[in-house]
């Protein structure tokens, strides 16, 4: 827990630049602003937006912001410094980013001098005065400036004199901070604890040492920041040393996103800091919404979110043995590092094969459904689970289907249709990658039987659709269910063509999201089990929402 008097950390995103150079990873300016909008709403106090005049898509972002600015956070246009050989007010890239209209500049520049003869071909003193010229340039503009000294660990511990110079050129130039940044991510953090402490310390003599002048007295030390990749799987706790050393921002990524092996993942990062380590982040309130932030960034950037990612993954606070189980009912404290609501995730229980009674009774409390381990009904649901994952089933990625196992059970689980039977059709059309399918299906419903057809881009699509036609006349509920995943396991491949597969589906609405399993060695049928089931339990929320509703009036 954080206080008035908790030390301030700064946290600086650089998710819209450097996360998007992840491998596989795009998004269009909607989904650049809608993140942006997301991070403000987080309290992350800088969000390095892009590389203005780097391409159009950067640029109307940046003119978006200024129509419709954030709220709280400033965002930060991103930019090397100029050319060799030239000057900043003539440099045309430094141009677009005044255009941008932000307060806060960031500008990265060389630390290592292997980088400045063999990659800028320029010298090391022509380096410096890149960085003292165009820092001086964009503050003569009025923007302040936060400078990014790339490769400074490598350049450090290759050639620490000339790395250091390029800091004091930072400074004499008024630069406001000096990020150190471990561009190719192989630094290990006890190398970071003593760099970021050596670098306070020079500094800090270099400033002290520096003429009063009756116009500024004397300079004051710019605060120090950190930047890290995860090549060595070190990125947040080389933040976290850096942190511990003296370094007052952090610049990390939501989810860890970033080039090559991704940036420091700011999801991690920003628990440690405020609930281990007690540094002001952001409000108590703000950090209940991390695992929501973490979910909607991978949503909007399409890519899966990591299940097993530290605090805001799905599996985070999920316990599967039983011995955990009864502990974690006793005291969560046993098994759970800290309170999963403080970050805004949640205590999941796991049901499988290994479960006990402690498993089955926790697991029915968090659908609402008391039951006695002394009763039947408990060891007959944890015997029916035993049984089908022996056959290949898993609950524990089927949280919808182990509900409904529950309720058939307690004789509580509705019938609202049964399927009579279908059939799909598929053609394979040489050259598509793709193939069409028909697939008809006959549903009772109240007694009435209905026969509906649908097509579909292949045959579970195919027949996912006229199960739907078949009944939201009945159900029009249905029409806001949307199937938004399909998982497919071969469990014996060794068998060949006899081998069983397990089919995971996971359908959701507007509000919600649940996976339902199938299993058989016909992979349509398995499919059907998990859509069929799917579509049973959309309608079971839906049927109890409605119970609820009425109770309360």
């Amino acid at each position: 827990m954080t206080t008035n008097s908790s030390p301030q950390l700064w946290l600086y995103d650089t998710t819209l630049r450097d996360g998007t150079q992840r491998e596989g990873l795009s998004v269009s300016i909607e989904d650049k602003l809608r993140i942006a909008k997301r991070l403000d709403r987080l309290g992350i106090p800088f969000i390095e937006g892009g590389w203005p005049g780097a391409n159009p898509k950067d640029v109307q972002f940046f003119w978006q912001l200024q129509e419709d600015p954030l709220k709280h956070s400033e965002v930060v246009a991103f930019c090397s410094t100029r050319r060799p050989n030239t000057t900043a007010a003539e440099e045309p890239m430094l141009q677009a980013i005044l255009a941008a209209g932000t307060r806060w500049v960031t500008i990265f520049g060389k630390s290592w001098d292997l980088h400045v003869t063999d990659g800028l071909k320029t010298t090391l003193e022509e380096n410096l005065a890149m960085i003292r010229d165009t820092i001086e340039y964009l503050r003569s503009q009025g923007r302040r400036t936060i400078y990014d000294a790339e490769h400074w660990f490598d350049g450090y511990k290759q050639n620490p004199s000339y790395a250091l110079q390029t800091l004091e050129a930072a400074i004499a130039s008024g630069a406001e901070w000096l990020v150190l940044c471990d561009t190719n991510g192989g630094t290990l953090p006890h190398e970071v604890s003593q760099i970021v402490e050596t670098v306070i310390s020079h500094l800090s003599l270099v400033v002290s040492q520096e003429p009063m002048t009756k116009d500024k007295g004397q300079r004051t030390i710019p605060q120090i920041g950190i930047h890290t990749h995860n090549d060595s799987e070190m990125a947040v706790a080389n933040a976290i040393a850096a942190v511990m050393a003296g370094a007052k921002m952090v610049q990390g990524t939501i989810n860890g996103y970033g080039e090559r092996c991704g940036n420091a993942n700011l999801c991690s990062l920003i628990p440690n800091l405020q609930l281990k380590l007690g540094y002001s982040c952001i409000t108590e309130d703000q950090l209940t919404q991390l695992t929501e932030a973490s979910r909607f960034v991978s949503e909007v950037v399409n890519l899966a979110p990591d299940e097993h990612a530290p605090f805001v993954g799905r599996s985070a606070f999920a316990h599967k043995g039983g011995i955990h189980v009864s502990a974690v009912e006793r005291n969560p404290l046993t098994y759970e590092h800290i309170q999963p609501e403080q970050v805004g995730n949640r205590r999941r229980i796991v049901i499988s094969e290994q479960s006990g009674l402690s498993n089955v009774l926790a697991k029915a409390r968090s659908f609402g459904i008391e039951l006695d381990q002394l009763k039947a009904e408990a060891k007959q649901i944890l015997q029916r689970i035993k049984d089908l994952e022996s056959e290949g089933f898993q609950f524990e990625a089927a949280e919808a289907s182990f509900a409904l196992l529950m309720h058939e059970a307690l004789g509580r689980r509705p019938k609202f249709f049964e399927v009579k039977g279908f059939q799909v059709h598929c053609d394979l059309i040489e050259g598509k990658e793709a193939s069409n399918a028909l697939a008809t299906i006959k549903v009772a419903v109240d007694g009435k039987n209905i026969l509906e057809a649908a097509e579909g881009n292949g045959p579970v699509a195919a027949l996912d659709a006229a199960l739907r036609k078949a009944l939201v006349n009945f159900y029009p509920q249905i029409a806001t269910f949307d199937l938004t995943d399909y998982k497919v396991r071969i469990l014996n491949g060794h068998t060949g063509t006899a081998a069983k597969t397990r089919v995971l589906v996971e359908s959701g609405n507007a509000h919600q999201r649940w996976t339902t399993v199938g299993v058989s060695t016909n992979i349509l049928e398995a499919s059907y089990q998990a859509v069929v089931e799917g579509l049973e339990y959309g309608l079971l929320l839906h049927s109890q929402a409605e119970a609820a509703v009425k109770a309360s009036s």
